[in-house]
């Protein structure tokens, strides 16, 4: 036990003190390149700290687990709009930029739509819930579509929104990309330590393993979005915070089921209707919280409400495998 909680504080210095590497670096970055923070962060950001979701998943595809890679995406991106956007707007309201509603949101709904409607398939026309070796390549597609318009984005960015990147020090480019790999590296080391020392206590205390592999795997492979975006935006880059959610929750479906269901495909297998509508609920009230809460902010209000969604959900995946 002892050890188990040497583990845990470990874990979570290593993740706190790497997301402060990695949102330095990526800040630098984008001073240099003269590009805003949101575009760093759904591009640089988003695919370093979706790093751990994309080994597990690919893993758990080549090893036969099909259900694992799945409810790993699904769990993580619950986590990432209801734990995330909550924590980082209780932390500091954030302020919504244009761009995002009008280009980048709506990449969630679709991509959570994709997702949903695969899960719902069994009940809506008798089909298996699976997501195909075709549907994998149609999603790497997507991937491709998505990171060409948000790199376009970048040169157009007519109204000079989410340019926050006047708070970044002046680092070299050499200095900035090392802060970044070792911040990531610290990230995903420290998260694993993390969640391996939080699984054994609760084994401990008499969890279930259905339990911990929803709640602290999905929770713990999105650690460095957590750190990385309270971070960023405790350091005045709410554009990095969201754009770094966003970014993962739209690669973690065209990119790791993508690629995941391109090598095998994908069956649901334990991922339920109820993880299917709190996956559809989370990117909508996304949307709505972005588009009518505050004046295009993310009230702190609205941030305890999009917790408060996310416990009641742990609630009844704890009461349903009790």
């Amino acid at each position: 036990m002892i050890l188990d909680i040497v583990r845990l504080i470990g874990g979570l210095a290593l993740i706190l003190y790497g997301a402060n590497w990695l949102t330095d670096g990526a800040s630098a970055i984008a001073r240099r390149l003269g590009v805003s923070d949101l575009v760093v962060g759904l591009t640089i950001v988003a695919l370093g700290t979706s790093t751990p979701e994309l080994v597990i998943s690919i893993l758990a595809a080549v090893g036969g687990n099909a259900p694992m890679a799945v409810g790993n995406v699904v769990g993580s991106n619950i986590f990432n709009v209801l734990a995330i956007i909550g924590i980082v707007a209780i932390v500091k309201p954030i302020p919504i930029c244009r761009s995002v509603m009008g280009e980048q949101l709506p990449w969630v709904l679709l991509t959570a739509a994709i997702v949903v409607a695969t899960g719902f398939s069994p009940w809506l026309d008798g089909t298996p819930a699976v997501v195909s070796r075709v549907e994998g390549i149609i999603l790497l597609l997507l991937l491709v579509m998505f990171m060409r318009r948000t790199l376009l984005s970048a040169r157009e960015n007519p109204d000079g929104e989410g340019e926050a990147v006047g708070n970044a020090r002046q680092r070299k480019v050499w200095l900035a990309c090392l802060m970044i790999a070792g911040g990531l590296g610290a990230l995903i080391f420290g998260g694993d330590i993390f969640v391996d020392g939080a699984s054994a206590i609760a084994s401990l205390m008499g969890v279930s393993d259905a339990v911990i592999g929803l709640t602290i795997v999905a929770a713990g492979t999105s650690l460095p979005e957590l750190a990385t975006s309270v971070v960023a935006a405790r350091k005045g880059s709410p554009d990095m915070a969201v754009g770094n959610v966003i970014g993962s929750c739209v690669l973690n479906i065209v990119l790791i089921l993508g690629t995941a269901a391109t090598i095998t495909p994908l069956s649901f297998g334990g991922v339920g209707p109820l993880d299917m509508a709190v996956l559809g609920l989370s990117a909508l009230l996304f949307w709505l919280t972005a588009r009518y809460g505050g004046t295009r902010i993310i009230t702190r209000l609205e941030g305890v409400l999009l917790f408060a969604v996310y416990v009641g959900y742990i609630a009844l995946l704890v009461l349903q495998n009790s």
